[in-house]
Parts: structure tokens; C-alpha cells; sequence
């Protein structure tokens, strides 16, 4: 009977297989944590790092854009220092560092052949011109510009706006040359009537749009140019 008894009874589990179980879990999901800790400070390592270069970059382009903006103010002061005299007389306008001078004086009304007082204003250029551009190694684009009138049908000259800009500008590039200017620093361009700076509505602003402008460019900025055409 006592054996029957005994049978029945099931053996307790060591403890120590119990306790062995137990470390295995607590060190499986040690090492969970661990990986999950490592991983999460790498990827805030990562993010902190573009962060930082991010920012390295921002503040080089900000740096690079303040210097540019410093030298194009430096440029255009000394511009207008070279040029004091024909501004103040008024002959000239200088925006933006493009030297504006109205087509009227220039040239009458669908002409190309310049008049006595334009060929004043521009030897009045000369001598300051040449002295900033050798100063600063510069270039000088001569662009031609027109309202938006189309050509007159009996002026048989030019074919439209665009020809008659053109036109224009080979003139004053042209008296440049002869004035003293180097060929090899200068060239022109035709607009015709596609940038105006007045509303072609009345006028007055038809008069501001016909213009010729003198721009000194870097030079690698004009071989940028050349090379896109």
C-alpha cells in the first residue's frame, strides 16, 4: 500500500534547472535591451551628424552668399564712383550695375544711325569705363532694347524689333570700338521688346523701354554665355 502510495508521487524539478531557466530569460532579454539601446544611439548618431553637417552646409552657402553680396556692392560702388560725372549731368542712369542711357538720345525714332548727342554721351564713357574694367578685369555687354510697336511698314531697314535692337547695339558697340574701348572686351545683344522696364501703355513708358544698356560683366560670366548660345 505504502508503495502504491509512493508510486503516485511525481519528483520535484531541481531548482537549480529552474533557476539556470530563469537567468537564460533574464539574460536573453538583457541582450535585447542592450541591442535595442546600441541601435537607438547609433540612429541618433547618424541623425545628430547629418544635423550637424546640414548645418555646416547652411552656413556655408550663407557665408559663400554674404561674400558674393559683398563684392557685388564693392563692384557697383566702384562703378559709380568711375562714372560721377556722367550721372550727375544726367546723361546716364546706373541700376543694378547696367548703365542705361535712353534710346532718344541715341537714336530718332526706328533709327539706327546715332546722333551727335548720343555720340557725346558715350565718349563722356570712355575714359571711365576703361579705367574700371581694367581695374577689375571685366567685360562690357552692350544690349539693345525696344518697345513693343511693331516697325513701321515703310521702314524696309529691319525686319522687326528684334533687328532693329541689334542693330543699335552693334552701333554703340561700334563707337565704342572707334572711342577707344578694345574690341576684345566688348560685345552686343538684341532683346527687341522682351524686357521692358515701364508698361508699353502709354508714351512715356514706350519711351523708357527704348534703351541701350552698358553692363561691365566678369569675363567668365560672358564665357558662360557663349558657351550656352
Amino acid at each position: 500500500m505504502k508503495d502504491d502510495i509512493d508510486a503516485g508521487v511525481e519528483p520535484s524539478a531541481p531548482a537549480w534547472a529552474v533557476f539556470g531557466d530563469l537567468m537564460s530569460v533574464l539574460l536573453g532579454a538583457f541582450v535585447l535591451i542592450l541591442v535595442g539601446v546600441i541601435g537607438m544611439q547609433l540612429e541618433l548618431s547618424t541623425k545628430l551628424e547629418t544635423e550637424v553637417k546640414k548645418r555646416l552646409d547652411l552656413s556655408s552657402k550663407l557665408e559663400t552668399e554674404v561674400q558674393q553680396r559683398e563684392v557685388e556692392t564693392q563692384r557697383r560702388e566702384a562703378l559709380e564712383h568711375a562714372l560721377a560725372v556722367p550721372l550727375a549731368a544726367g546723361q546716364v542712369t546706373l541700376i543694378d550695375g547696367r548703365i542705361g542711357i535712353s534710346g532718344s538720345v541715341l537714336f530718332a525714332l526706328n533709327s539706327d544711325q546715332l546722333q551727335p548727342e548720343g555720340r557725346k554721351v558715350l565718349q563722356s564713357l570712355i575714359a571711365p569705363l576703361s579705367a574700371y574694367l581694367k581695374e577689375h578685369d571685366e567685360v562690357l555687354m552692350v544690349s539693345g532694347f525696344t518697345d513693343d510697336q511693331p516697325i513701321h511698314e515703310n521702314n524696309r531697314r529691319f525686319a522687326d524689333n528684334w533687328e532693329l535692337s541689334a542693330q543699335r547695339a552693334l552701333t554703340v558697340t561700334r563707337a565704342l570700338i572707334n572711342d577707344g574701348i578694345s574690341p576684345e572686351i566688348v560685345f552686343a545683344a538684341a532683346f527687341g521688346e522682351q524686357r521692358p522696364v515701364a508698361a508699353n501703355t502709354d508714351e512715356a513708358g514706350r519711351a523708357n523701354n527704348r534703351r541701350v544698356e552698358i553692363a561691365p560683366i566678369p569675363k567668365s560670366a560672358n564665357a558662360g554665355a557663349a558657351t550656352s548660345e
